[in-house]
């Protein structure tokens, strides 16, 4: 018997489709893996259902490791292709885009996101480089906590301006030390829009190396 395309199938009392993303148990693996249903067959007199899955890989896994500014729930998209069986799946998940993901409500276990896209065969990353702020110029991670300045509107982490959280939650507004600095002196100034300037075009790739405009 031929396999048959299929476009939506059942398991457990879920419904998956074309497109979900679900969480597919490993062997050994201490974490479920992620992935996108790309497409759904029913094999052989059985009628298994297998299902094709593009993989998310979690930062740990890639090219370079995990770096400060992933997040716990980033995973990078990718286009490496497996077939597996439905008897696999765990559940369904959903990956968000980095700015859906801010704009959610409540974070649940269910809920990741993505800004990158890992090519494992070549480990590249897309896109090559992502705004940096603070004065640490490292990428924006959801899970820090960060404080904006009322003049350069860039942001900071507490401990990089040394200020606590708690502090920062009192402040009514905030100027960063290069925005005060900047207020000394005509020199200041300029020192305070090049550094702007500078710091919105430059970038950190995704392996933790700085790149340039």
């Amino acid at each position: 018997m031929k396999n048959r395309k299929h476009v939506d199938f059942t398991h457990k009392n879920i419904t998956y489709k074309i497109g979900d993303c679900i969480l597919v148990r490993g062997a050994g693996a201490k974490l479920p893996f992620v992935g996108q249903i790309r497409d759904v067959k029913i094999q052989g007199k059985s009628n298994q259902i297998r299902l094709q899955v593009a993989w998310f890989y979690r930062p740990e896994d890639a090219a370079g490791g995990r770096k400060l500014f992933h997040g716990e729930k980033e995973l990078l998209k990718s286009e490496h292709l497996d077939w597996c069986s439905a008897s696999t799946i765990e559940g369904k998940c959903r990956v968000h885009s980095l700015q859906s993901y801010q704009a959610l409500p409540r974070v649940t276990e269910a809920d990741f996101y993505a800004r990158f896209t890992y090519k494992p065969e070549s480990e590249e990353f897309s896109p090559d480089r992502v705004p940096v702020y603070c004065l640490c110029e490292m990428p924006y991670n959801p899970d820090s906590f960060m404080i904006l300045c009322s003049k350069c509107e860039d942001w900071y982490h507490p401990k990089c301006v040394n200020l606590t959280k708690t502090q920062c939650k009192k402040m009514v507004s905030f100027e960063c030390p290069v925005c005060k600095q900047g207020r000394e002196s005509v020199e200041g100034r300029e020192g305070v829009q090049g550094r702007e300037t500078k710091r919105r075009k430059a970038g950190l790739s995704a392996n933790g190396s700085h790149t340039g405009a």
